[in-house]
């Protein structure tokens, strides 16, 4: 199976890990990479792979100190775009020069072996100062944030954007209480989902045949609302790592249509990350 992906595709979901000898990993992080992965790997696996545009999601090895998702950026500026992790108490002048730097939002861990929580009122006291930037929460978490923190996030200030499916559990098929919770969710215009990490949410493995209708699902309903990644290169993944050549080409099988593949690749990311903006 082979599919075509459009000019300006994007990769909306990946990371950099190091150079270590440049950008040394977090004295506290909650893991620690057994190999760099540095953003000339990504930035070749990208352009192997099709995808002219691509969004850095600031790693938690590397914790608040996003030199090297910076680094990543400024080395393709006009088609690179990040993702923060910062601390609620960020100064807003710093906020301004990461969004001149390239960033467009901020991503806030609620998985439990990613260490402890930030409460959600600070992500949305934080959401409120950097709004006048356009930028917007992203949030990783397991099934239950889909229902514990809805409420809160439902008052976010800005778009809030749910990783990797909602983490949900494939094997539970598409009428499970966390699936219909997301897609409660993805009802109010504030809420975007990445249908990356069929991957994760699989129990059969390649090619994720329990996991694909609940993507296919996605962006059926949210057409215009979803985005893509490859999430390279699979930080704390269990079992063998996917194929990236398999993962660009189910997007064919998740986003069956040319229009589909436009929004989902091309015209969302332009809206969410703001692509074109910069020279």
């Amino acid at each position: 199976m082979t599919s075509t992906l459009p000019p300006g595709a994007c990769n909306a979901h990946c990371h950099v890990f190091g150079p270590r000898t440049r950008f040394p990993y977090a004295s506290d992080a909650t893991f620690v990479p057994k190999e760099d992965a540095p953003k000339e790997d990504l930035c070749a696996l990208n352009d192997r792979l099709g995808l002219e545009r691509c969004v850095v999601v600031q790693s938690a090895c590397h914790g608040f100190d996003n030199r090297a998702t910076e680094d990543a950026v400024a080395s393709r500026p006009s088609t690179y775009r990040a993702i923060a992790l910062l601390p609620t108490d960020t100064p807003s002048v710093e906020l301004e020069r990461l969004n001149a730097a390239g960033f467009r939002g901020v991503r806030f861990n609620f998985m439990g072996h990613l260490g402890r929580h930030t409460p959600i009122e600070d992500v949305l006291s934080l959401a409120s100062r950097f709004a006048p930037l356009g930028w917007h929460l992203q949030i990783h978490g397991d099934p239950a944030l889909l229902t514990n923190l809805a409420p809160a996030l439902r008052q976010s200030p800005t778009p809030v954007v749910i990783d990797h499916i909602g983490r949900i559990d494939a094997s539970r098929g598409v009428a499970q209480p966390d699936f219909q919770a997301l897609l409660r969710l993805m009802s109010e215009e504030r809420f975007w989902v990445k249908v990356s990490g069929m991957d994760r949410i699989t129990r059969l493995g390649p090619p994720y045949a329990d996991a694909q209708p609940f993507a296919r699902t996605l962006v059926t309903e949210f057409g215009d609302r979803v985005v893509w990644g490859n999430d390279w290169p699979h930080p704390n993944h269990v079992g063998p790592l996917p194929d990236e050549q398999q993962l660009v080409d189910l997007i064919a099988e998740i986003a069956p249509t040319q229009a589909a593949r436009h929004a989902l690749l091309v015209s969302n990311p332009e809206r969410l990350y703001q692509f074109g903006d910069r020279t």
